[in-house]
């Protein structure tokens, strides 16, 4: 069976980037795995992996419009120093865990101007990379019956539909 929409798809990976740093990888016997079409790993990962089968092994370079997007430098914002712990030395690259609407999300310092203002970077961590995996495909199949129903009913309106036209 070929990798196509609305299957199940489970895969072994790693990910550098341009400059050659491992950023991830899949534990050894634990792949990854993911729904098609139903938007759980980046656009151009997924789109590059149809129409693979198991056993297939390839090198996949996505490009940062297609993975973590290009960065935006409206996510650039000057915050008080008083907001970061007192007894810690700011410096640009550290990162910081916060919470935020949507739960919790990394800040990276960009920027300390003089001793009362920290530009901090809210983009994703791998905006504007190019990525490369190395993939190797473990497994293809269609989906239960339990994950085509969760994959359908997550509309949010309890129609079991996924076009909201009738919900």
């Amino acid at each position: 069976m070929n990798i196509s929409d609305k299957v199940f798809v489970a895969f072994d990976y790693r990910l550098t980037l341009d400059s050659g740093e491992e950023v991830d990888k899949s534990q050894a016997g634990k792949p990854l795995g993911f729904i098609t079409g139903a938007g759980q790993i980046i656009p151009g990962l997924e789109s590059k992996m149809m129409g693979m089968a198991v056993g297939e092994k390839a090198r996949i370079s996505v490009e940062p419009q297609n993975a973590y997007g290009l960065i935006n430098p409206d996510l650039l914002q000057e915050i008080k120093r008083e907001q970061f712990p007192a007894d810690i030395e700011i410096k640009p690259g550290m990162t910081f865990q916060s919470h935020g609407p949507h739960g919790p999300m990394l800040i990276k310092v960009k920027e300390v101007k003089g001793n009362d203002t920290v530009v901090i970077d809210l983009n994703h961590p791998l905006a504007g990379e190019r990525l490369h995996f190395d993939i190797n495909i473990t497994e293809v199949r269609r989906l239960t019956s339990e994950e085509a129903e969760g994959l359908f009913s997550s509309c949010g309106c309890g129609c079991g539909s996924d076009d909201s036209a009738e919900c």
